[in-house]
């Protein structure tokens, strides 16, 4: 059956689904919407099946009427807007997916995480559709590689999700992606699961370092504000083998661009008194921090000028005990890189990763992959729909290789990473507020 897709925000996640969603011969119709009319527009006039449109994401009765007809909304904007699409899309029964996780139902994100798993589960399933949220690359591809990789390992003690971010471009671009959310998160608590509890630990703490050898050198990795460990504790009994820790470990340019901002405290959101005026650092900060490239125009004068590097990691590694013995089984996922991605799609390795990664998701939905009802993470997939997702990924050229390690897989001889004296107030890992009733 013909599906009407409706995908706010045409950035680079939307405007890559979109590309991807014009592809597929199971879809009739593609709403483009965003509240930059020129782009919506631009993106629709360059494909079959699209349309493009304005809209106020922040002003719910403008959802509503693109909704019309639609089988699914794909929400590509930022976080603030996430609670209008999903009421939107509950009350017209259509089924959700966000690259993000939303904000905007409590006063923390753990608590907006503890509201959407519960009450909006059962409205969703009362409503007969399906809502994910957190399906991009990560989370999203990272959620499908950390379930995936449970099937080599029997009891498993701490997963580590760990991303490399190693394109640096020769003109200032840290990101890659939004700045606006890069930044957040670099300033966000982030959320772990440590000894089988929900904590909050601190942006840039508990560094690990790794050497891993398609990078070529040791790289450290620290915590960030993700949301990975959350989907794996809230479910380690039923789907991650009792897993007891679980964490996000970021590294590479944005890390190295964004920590010694954070150890000035420079990007910390209250303003500050500065020769007797009071100056928000962190918009300060945003303000100077370009956009990532959209259009093949862009990507490709950045590539003109050149790349300091082009290189990455995304792994998940998982440690526990298989047949009765201590192991660490290591996923290693690849994907075309920022010079191979243009080449072939006209798109950055940013865009490819997370994109594609967010279009697998829809992709099983056009398809009529997913029979389950309620809201969900992506780490939640049934294992029919997590093995589809990733024979899908081959054919996007997302591949992952498995290895074993029986020798050390608790790196007991692995050198510390470099850890600076905390620079913030407080303990460095604090519980995680519960939702009241």
């Amino acid at each position: 059956m013909s599906k009407k897709i409706l995908v706010l925000g045409t950035g680079a996640q939307g405007t890559t689904v979109a590309k991807r969603l014009d592809l597929e011969p199971n879809v009739e119709k593609i709403i483009c919407a965003d509240y930059d009319e020129a782009a919506a527009k631009e993106l629709a006039a360059g494909l079959n099946k699209a349309e493009g449109y304005f809209c106020n994401a922040s002003d719910k009765a403008q959802i509503t009427p693109l909704l019309e007809g639609c089988d699914l909304v794909v929400n590509a904007l930022p976080l603030a807007f996430g609670k209008n699409v999903i009421d939107a899309a509950l009350e017209a029964k259509v089924n959700y997916q966000d690259f993000a996780a939303p904000e905007g139902f409590e006063d923390t994100w753990e608590k907006c995480m503890y509201r959407l798993l519960g009450e909006y589960n059962e409205k969703f399933k009362e409503a007969g559709i399906l809502g994910i949220m957190g399906t991009g690359s990560a989370p999203g591809t990272m959620c499908v590689v950390a379930r995936d990789t449970m099937k080599d390992i029997d009891e498993c003690d701490t997963i580590n999700m760990m991303v490399y971010e190693g394109v640096e471009a020769k003109r200032f671009q840290p990101y890659w992606w939004s700045p606006v959310t890069a930044l957040a998160d670099m300033d966000d608590l982030p959320v772990a699961w440590i000894d089988g509890q929900m904590v909050n630990t601190r942006p840039f703490s508990l560094p690990i370092e790794r050497t891993i050898d398609y990078v070529g050198y040791p790289v450290r990795f620290v915590e960030h504000a993700h949301d990975e460990p959350f989907y794996v504790g809230i479910r380690a009994d039923e789907l991650f083998k009792g897993c007891k820790n679980a964490f996000f470990k970021y590294g590479g340019v944005g890390i190295e661009f964004a920590e010694p901002l954070a150890r000035a405290g420079l990007l910390k959101r209250e303003p500050v008194e500065i020769d007797g005026q009071m100056v928000n650092t962190h918009n300060a900060i945003l303000s100077a921090l370009p956009h990532p490239p959209r259009f093949a125009h862009e990507i490709q004068e950045i590539l003109d000028e050149g790349l300091v590097s082009d290189t990455g990691a995304f792994v998940v590694e998982a440690m526990g005990k298989k047949d009765g013995k201590d192991v660490r089984v290591e996923s290693h996922l690849f994907a075309p890189g920022m010079v191979e991605s243009f080449e072939k799609f006209g798109i950055t390795g940013e865009q490819y990763l997370t994109g594609q990664g967010g279009f697998l998701f829809t992709k099983l939905f056009v398809n009529d992959q997913l029979d389950q009802t309620g809201f969900i993470s992506s780490a939640e997939l049934t294992e029919e729909a997590n093995d589809k997702y990733l024979e899908y990924a081959k054919e996007l050229e997302i591949t992952v290789e498995r290895r074993i390690v029986w020798d050390d897989p608790y790196f007991k001889e692995q050198a510390p990473a470099k850890e600076f004296k905390p620079w913030w107030d407080g303990p460095t890992i604090t519980p995680v507020e519960p939702l009241e009733d």
